[in-house]
């Protein structure tokens, strides 16, 4: 029998794991192939009744039975369905030959609008969200609003400088309307911050500058929205 708080610990302070917090985020992440060396729950009837009714794909999902208490000293801020894990980080996919575009955040700082973009490429079948700046994409808090679908696509921190190669689209108010553009297979979709937009730099290496329309006097898009549009743009031209 193992010592799950010590067990988890020691998964923890390896700086390789990332924390699944709730049975979507678990169910999530094994169906797209994350290796979770550790997964606890506090309601094993619940998760059981979950597993059966919302992923009969996995077949069952393991995890070791704890005490509420035990669960509130592992994680934070335990999930109502009583489930917590911890899996994998995977390595970076290697995308030169993608069939889809990738989004790009430039230094985004609201860890809660990554993990919804992020969930959104997931859904497109995007290649993956890169992200400039100094914020982890694989912060629990964004994998949290991803739902675990970080292990559905690429997720990583890079540079404007280390991009994959492709067509450089920037989305920005005051660029050509998106209405006018295709979005090919190998794109790069870049997003700025909702304050600022993208910066010059992304502007000079720009392909293209390309605005979503929206009515006057409106500030801006929500961020998520916004790549939802993009994506959504890109699927149906790519589809015609």
């Amino acid at each position: 029998m193992i010592d799950v708080e010590e067990r988890w610990a020691e998964l923890a302070a390896g700086g390789d794991t990332v924390l699944l917090e709730g049975f979507h985020a678990l169910k999530h992440a094994l169906r797209f192939g994350a290796v979770v060396p550790l997964a606890v729950t506090s309601d094993p009837a619940g998760l059981a009744e979950l597993a059966s009714a919302l992923a009969p794909d996995l077949g069952g999902v393991d995890a070791v039975p704890v005490s509420t208490e035990v669960l509130r000293r592992l994680v934070p801020r335990p999930h109502p369905t009583g489930v917590a894990a911890l899996a994998l980080r995977p390595q970076p996919v290697d995308n030169a030959a993608r069939t889809s575009p990738f989004v790009v955040l430039e230094n985004p700082r609201n860890l809660g609008n990554i993990g919804a973009v992020i969930r959104l490429a997931a859904g497109f079948g995007a290649a993956g969200v890169l992200t400039t700046g100094d914020v982890d994409p694989w912060h629990p808090t964004a994998v949290r609003g991803a739902a675990g679908l970080h292990f559905a696509t690429s997720v990583a921190r890079t540079s404007l400088d280390a991009l994959p190669s492709g067509p450089v689209f920037a989305l920005d108010p005051e660029g050509v309307s998106i209405h006018d553009v295709t979005f090919p297979d190998d794109a790069l979709l870049v997003f700025g911050s909702e304050r600022h937009g993208v910066t010059d730099d992304v502007k000079g290496m720009a392909t293209s500058t390309v605005a979503i329309p929206m009515r006057p006097h409106v500030s801006s898009f929500n961020l998520a929205t916004s790549v939802g549009m993009a994506l959504f743009h890109w699927q149906g031209r790519s589809r015609q």
